[in-house]
């Protein structure tokens, strides 16, 4: 995975006003934390934070006086009405070490006629060198019958991964398309020959 460079200036005002002045400048207020260190404070460049921030995972190469760290986003604010990013939590890792991630879970092909596919994992946790965290985990999902299920243990990670999540955990399932009962039916023809005769 590629690295996103990203200039920090060190932040040393905090509260509200501060925060306010940081974003009206197109900045967005950041900590930095992990392997024990003190949590360090930084501003980092708005748009280029937003752009990186696309990319699931993406690692961040801190820059600046003093600087040179590596993080990842763990958690991310941002305005409930506008979006804007509000503040971001980094956390310092290193190459070569192993982090716990979420990935994307994507399919590809089509199941069985007849049936109704329903994801209920979207993404996955896995564990990974922190700079080699995998883009998405595929499943294959061509010909599944009505009763099939793919548990988080079936899924093939790429390599270098290992699953974090519960392995009995149903990823996505192949049910039984749902029908429309007799009654349904009737009741459904009743409703219309009605509101044909009012008309």
């Amino acid at each position: 995975m590629s690295e996103v460079r990203l200039s920090a200036e060190p932040r040393t005002v905090f509260g509200k006003g501060a925060a306010r002045k940081i974003r009206r400048a197109d900045k967005v207020p950041a900590v930095l934390y992990g392997h024990g260190i003190e949590p360090k404070h930084f501003t980092l460049p708005g748009h280029d934070l937003l752009l990186a921030l696309r990319t699931p995972n993406v690692l961040i190469r801190l820059e600046g006086e003093g600087v040179n760290e590596l993080a990842l986003p763990k958690g991310v604010q941002r305005d409930p009405i506008r979006g804007f990013l509000e503040h971001v939590d980094l956390l310092l890792v290193k190459s070569g070490e192993k982090v716990t991630v979420e990935i994307p879970v994507t399919t590809k092909g089509d199941i069985a006629p007849g049936g109704l596919f329903d994801q209920q994992l979207m993404s996955i946790a896995v564990d990974a060198e922190a700079t080699h965290i995998p883009t998405h985990v595929e499943v294959d999902i061509t010909g599944l019958e009505i009763g099939a299920v793919v548990t988080a243990g079936d899924l093939k990670l790429p390599k270098g991964a290992t699953l974090a999540a519960d392995p009995e955990t149903v990823v996505l399932q192949v049910s039984v398309m749902p029908t429309t009962s007799e009654g349904e039916e009737t009741e459904a023809a009743e409703a219309t020959a009605s509101a044909e005769s009012a008309e």
